[in-house]
C-alpha cells in the first residue's frame, strides 16, 4: 500500500463558491507572512539569543534562573537556544537559505546539551529533538541540491541522537512510560537531580514520542529509540478503557492507573490521537492506523457532538466531564483533513472561526455557549494549522480570508517593538511578556503554506509528515532499515473492518460546490445568536407541546422527563449550578432532538443575557510616549459609575487619598484621580473626587506584592446606599500594576492613560488632552481625555470574585465601616493551563514583590511574567 495514501485527499484542490482570491493577492500576503516572521526572528537574534526565549516587552532574552519561575512553563527551557533550534526548518521553507546556514553553524557552535538542568521530556522531544531532525532534513535535502550545506556532514543528526541518549533514561519505568522530566546531564535518579520522584503523566506526554523517536532510530540505525516510543504507546493501548476504547487524560507511570478519567482531544490527549495517524502515514505500520481507527470511532460516537468537541468520562462516556473546550482542540479538524473526514472538519473548524473573531484570538478556553473562560492567548498555532489543511482540502478561498484574519489580528494586537506579545487577556487586550518558541515553529510555517504558490516553496511538502511541533520528517524513511521488534498478542489481529483503505474523493464529497458553505451557515448563526427558531409550539412527537428554556424548573420531574425525551441530559455540579447537555442521538425521535436543539439553544441565550449584566475586567492603558498604548493594565471594576462599555473616557489629575473633601480641587478638576486604598470605602472616595471635578478615578491595592496575575479581580461595591449619584468611571489597580503606573508618573512628567472597556489599536494616537503633572511626593499625575465611539458588551464571563471585603489595608487601624466586595455571578474558578502544544502542565505561582525604586523595564518584565499558571490544568466540575 503507498504511504501517501492518506495524504492524496490534501492536494486535490477543489473550486468552490465566492470570491477566489488573486494570485497578487495571496502573493502580497505570502510576503506580509515573511515580513512578520523575519520581525519576530530578527527580533530574538537581535535580543534574546542565544537564551531560550524572547521577552518581547522588555526586548531581552528569557533564561532559566535569571528570570522569575513560572512552574511548569519553564520545563521547556533548557539552555539550549530553544527558538532557534525549533526555528531551523521554517527558515528554509520560508527560502531563507542564507539565514538557515548561518543557524546550522551558531547551534553547532554554541548549544550545549548536558546542562544541569531539569526538563519536560515531552516539550524537549517535540521542539529540541524534533528541530535538530527537521533541521537535519533540510539540510541533507538543500546538500542533495548542490548548491548549498556542501560542508554539512551530519552534525545536527549527531546532536539529536546525543540529545536522544539523554532523554532515554526517562523511559526506565516497569511500564515504559516515561517519566515526565529528565535532567540533561545527570538523567534520572531521584531527588538528587530533581527528578524521579513524579507519579504521574499527561497521555499525551507519553503518547507524542513516535515520530522523533523512530525518525531518529532510522536515520542513525539504532533501533532503541524507535523501540523504547513503541512500548510507550503499546502499554497506553492496553490500558486505554475497553468499553469505550476512550484513553484518560493522566496516567500513574508506574501502575498504570488512570489518574484523570476524563477524555477529550483537547489539552492532555491531543497529540497522542495525532501521532497514532502519524506514525503509520510515517512509517507504514497497520498496526497504527488500527489503534488510530478505533480510537476515532469512539471520538465521533461520544466526544464530537458538532461543531463542538466535549471531554466526556471514560467509564461513562455518555456522561459530560466540563462544560468547556480549550484551545489546543483546534488542530483537530486539520487531523480530520488527514483522515479524510471533511464534514465535521468544516463544522468545527467554523465554530473556532467564529469564535476567533467574537474575541479576536481563540482563547484559552470558552464555554459551550462561546464565551470566555480562560482569557490568555499565548499565540498558539493550531487554528492557523487546520485552516491551512482544510484549504488544502477543499480549495474553498474562504480558508484564505480566515488566514488573513489570523495575520491582521496578530498584527493589530499582539504585535511590538521586540517581537510579538502574547495575549494575557482577549478581553481588555493586555499583554504577556513571552514569545514561546512554536509561534516561530509552526504559525508561520501554516500562515506560508496557505498563501503561497507551489513555485514559492523550496521543495515538495507532500514528501514531508508534519510533526505535532510542524517539524517536517521525510516519507522515506518508510524504507529506512529498521529492526524494531513487533509483538502482535492474540486479541490484537488485525481487523479489516478497522481499515479504511481508500481515500475520499473530494469531488464526491462535494458534489454541490456550495456544500461548505451550506455547512458553515448554521454554525456561524449559532455562536452569533442570529440562529432562525422553530415555531414556538410544533407538535414534538410526543404529543405535547415543546419545553421552554423559560419555563424549565430542574426540580420538575415532568421537565426532567421532557429533557429525556429530547436527549438532554441534566447533571448537578458541586457548586449548585446545573449542567445541560445534549446527545441528540438519545432523544425519542428526529422531531425531539430538533426541539432539545432549540431548548439548548434557548438556554445559552439566556446564560448570555445574564453574563450581560456583568462586569469584565477593564483596561487602563498608558498611551503616551514612549508607550503608545503598548503598556495595558487589567483593572477591576466598580458596580457604580460609568459604564465603560459604554462610554470611553480618560482623563488625569490626583491627589493620593480620597477619603476626605478635595483641597486641592483645581489639580484634579478634569483629570483622572489617583486614589490610595484604605481608611474609607470605594464609594466615599468617588464621591470626593467627582465632586472636586476629576472624570475618573484608579484606586490603587496597597497591599504590597498583589497582582491580577496570581489574585482574580472583583468589583468595587457601594456602600449600602444609593450610588446613582457617581457619574464618574471608577478601576481598581492590584499593587504591582499601580506601581508600573506611578514608575511612568515619575519618570515621564507627562502621561496620558485611557480608561476603557479593552485596549484600543496600539501605536495609534489619540485625541487627549495633555495636563501637567503635579508633584511626586503628592503622588500626583497627569492623564488625557479621549472622545471614542461605543463599543459592544462583551458577553465574558468576568474573572472570580477576590475575597477581600473591605477598603482598607491591613497596616492601618480605622473606624471607617466595611465596604462590601460582592462577588460575580461567575462560573467557579478553575485552574488554567499554560501548556504548550498538548502537554498538561501543574504551576504554582511564584509570589513577587516590587520596589518602588525600580525602573519601568524592571517593573513591566517583573509585572509581565507569566504566573498565570495554577496548581493544576482544572478541578473536576463533577
Amino acid at each position: 500500500m503507498p504511504l501517501v495514501l492518506l495524504l492524496l485527499m490534501l492536494f486535490g484542490a477543489l473550486c468552490s463558491p465566492g470570491q477566489a482570491m488573486s494570485r497578487e493577492e495571496k502573493q502580497r500576503l505570502k510576503n506580509q507572512v515573511v515580513e512578520m516572521f523575519d520581525h519576530a526572528y530578527q527580533n530574538y537574534m537581535d535580543h534574546a539569543y542565544p537564551a531560550d526565549e524572547l521577552m518581547p516587552l522588555t526586548c531581552r532574552g528569557r533564561v532559566r534562573g535569571l528570570e522569575p519561575s513560572r512552574g511548569d512553563i519553564d520545563d521547556a527551557l533548557g539552555k539550549f537556544s530553544l527558538t532557534l533550534i525549533d526555528t531551523l526548518d521554517t527558515l528554509v521553507l520560508l527560502n531563507k537559505t542564507t539565514e538557515f546556514e548561518d543557524a546550522v553553524r551558531r547551534v553547532l557552535s554554541d548549544v550545549r546539551l548536558d546542562n544541569d538542568i531539569v526538563v519536560s521530556v515531552f516539550e524537549t522531544n517535540i521542539r529540541v529533538l524534533g528541530g535538530l531532525l527537521g533541521g537535519h532534513s533540510m539540510a541533507v535535502m538543500l546538500k542533495e541540491g548542490g548548491q548549498h550545506m556542501q560542508w554539512y556532514q551530519d552534525e545536527l543528526l549527531h546532536m539529536a541522537k546525543d540529545l536522544g541518549l539523554r532523554l532515554l533514561p526517562a523511559f526506565n519505568t516497569s511500564s515504559g512510560l516515561p517519566y515526565p522530566r529528565v535532567n540533561l546531564k545527570h538523567g534520572v535518579r531521584g531527588p538528587e537531580t530533581r527528578t524521579g520522584t513524579e507519579t504521574d503523566t499527561c497521555t499525551a506526554c507519553a503518547g507524542t514520542i513516535i515520530l522523533e523517536f523512530a525518525a531518529l532510530s532510522r536515520f542513525t540505525g539504532d533501533p532503541v529509540f524507535e523501540a523504547h516510543a513503541r512500548r510507550a504507546l503499546d502499554f497506553l493501548w492496553e490500558k486505554r478503557q475497553r468499553n469505550s476504547n476512550l484513553v484518560g487524560t493522566t496516567i500513574n507511570i508506574h501502575s498504570g492507573e488512570w489518574v484523570r478519567r476524563d477524555s477529550g482531544v483537547g489539552a492532555g490527549i491531543d497529540s497522542y490521537y495525532e501521532y497514532l495517524l502519524k506514525a503509520y502515514v510515517l512509517l507504514g505500520d497497520d498496526l497504527f492506523l488500527e489503534r488510530f481507527n478505533i480510537h476515532y470511532a469512539s471520538i465521533m460516537k461520544y466526544i464530537s457532538q458538532p461543531p463542538l468537541l466535549l471531554d466526556v468520562h471514560i467509564h461513562k462516556p455518555l456522561l459530560p466531564a466540563r462544560t468547556w473546550m480549550d484551545s489546543l482542540l483546534a488542530f483537530f479538524p486539520g487531523l480530520q483533513v488527514l483522515k479524510g473526514d471533511i464534514r465535521p472538519a468544516i463544522e468545527t473548524h467554523e465554530m473556532l472561526y467564529q469564535v476567533t473573531k467574537k474575541h479576536n484570538f481563540l482563547p484559552e478556553a470558552f464555554t459551550t455557549d462561546f464565551r470566555v473562560h480562560w482569557a490568555q492567548h499565548p499565540l498558539r498555532p493550531e487554528f492557523a494549522e487546520s485552516t491551512y489543511f482544510l484549504y488544502k482540502a477543499t480549495g474553498d478561498p474562504y480558508y484564505l480570508e480566515a488566514g488573513r484574519t489570523i495575520m491582521d489580528n496578530l498584527n493589530r494586537f499582539a504585535r511590538v517593538p521586540c517581537g510579538f506579545a502574547a495575549m494575557k487577556d482577549v478581553r481588555t487586550g493586555s499583554h504577556e511578556d513571552r514569545m514561546d518558541s512554536f509561534f516561530l515553529a509552526e504559525m508561520f510555517k501554516y500562515l506560508f503554506l496557505l498563501f503561497a504558490e507551489l513555485d514559492d516553496i523550496p521543495f515538495d511538502v507532500e514528501d514531508y509528515v508534519f510533526t505535532t511541533e510542524a517539524h517536517l520528517l521525510p516519507l522515506s524513511l518508510s524504507m529506512a532499515p529498521h529492526s524494531s521488534p513487533k509483538v502482535m498478542k492474540s486479541d490484537e489481529e488485525l481487523d479489516d473492518s478497522n481499515f479504511d483503505w481508500t481515500c475520499p474523493n473530494t469531488h464526491l464529497l462535494f458534489p454541490d460546490p456550495a456544500f461548505p458553505r451550506i455547512l458553515r451557515e448554521p454554525i456561524r448563526s449559532a455562536v452569533d445568536k442570529s440562529c432562525p427558531r422553530p415555531a414556538p409550539y410544533r407538535e414534538p412527537g410526543m404529543g405535547r407541546p415543546p419545553l421552554r428554556a423559560q419555563d424549565f424548573m430542574a426540580n420538575n420531574p415532568e421537565h426532567l422527563e421532557l429533557l429525556r425525551r429530547m436527549g438532554v441530559s441534566l447533571i448537578h455540579l458541586k457548586d449548585g449550578r446545573v449542567q445541560l447537555v445534549q446527545h441528540a442521538t438519545q432523544a425519542v425521535s428526529a422531531v425531539a432532538a430538533e426541539d432539545g436543539v432549540r431548548f439548548m439553544q434557548e438556554m445559552m441565550e439566556l446564560s448570555s443575557q445574564q453574563q450581560k449584566e456583568q462586569l469584565p475586567p477593564r483596561a487602563i492603558q498608558i498611551v503616551s510616549h514612549p508607550f503608545f498604548g503598548r503598556v495595558v493594565l487589567t483593572a477591576g471594576p466598580a458596580q457604580f459609575g460609568t459604564d465603560l462599555s459604554k462610554s470611553s473616557t480618560g482623563v488625569s489629575g490626583l491627589p493620593y487619598s480620597g477619603c476626605s473633601e478635595i483641597v486641592n480641587a483645581e489639580y484634579i478638576q478634569g483629570h483622572i484621580a489617583l486614589l490610595q486604598r484604605g481608611q474609607c470605602m470605594f464609594a466615599e472616595k468617588a464621591r470626593h473626587i467627582q465632586k472636586a471635578g476629576a472624570i475618573g478615578g484608579i484606586v490603587v491595592d496597597d497591599n504590597e506584592g498583589s497582582s491580577s496575575d496570581t489574585a482574580p479581580l472583583f468589583q468595587m461595591a457601594g456602600d449600602g446606599r444609593s450610588t446613582d449619584d457617581i457619574t464618574l468611571p471608577l478601576l481598581f489597580l492590584f499593587h504591582k500594576e499601580g506601581n508600573i503606573l506611578l514608575e511612568a508618573l515619575k519618570e515621564y512628567r507627562e502621561v496620558e492613560v485611557l480608561l476603557s472597556d479593552k485596549a484600543r489599536d496600539r501605536g495609534v494616537t489619540l485625541s487627549l488632552m495633555v495636563l501637567s503633572s503635579g508633584k511626586h511626593d503628592s503622588h500626583s499625575a497627569s492623564c488625557c481625555q479621549s472622545q471614542m465611539s461605543t463599543v459592544e458588551l462583551d458577553e465574558s464571563a468576568p474573572e472570580e470574585v477576590s475575597p477581600v471585603d473591605e477598603d482598607t489595608s491591613p497596616a492601618e487601624e480605622v473606624s471607617a465601616p466595611k465596604e462590601e466586595v460582592k462577588p460575580a455571578e461567575a462560573e467557579p474558578a478553575v485552574a488554567q493551563p499554560q501548556e504548550d502544544r498538548d502537554s498538561e502542565k501543574e504551576e504554582k505561582p511564584e509570589e513577587d514583590t516590587d520596589s518602588s525604586s525600580q525602573s519601568v523595564d524592571e517593573l513591566l518584565a517583573d509585572w509581565r511574567e507569566d504566573l498565570e499558571a495554577f496548581k493544576q490544568m482544572e478541578k473536576d466540575e463533577l
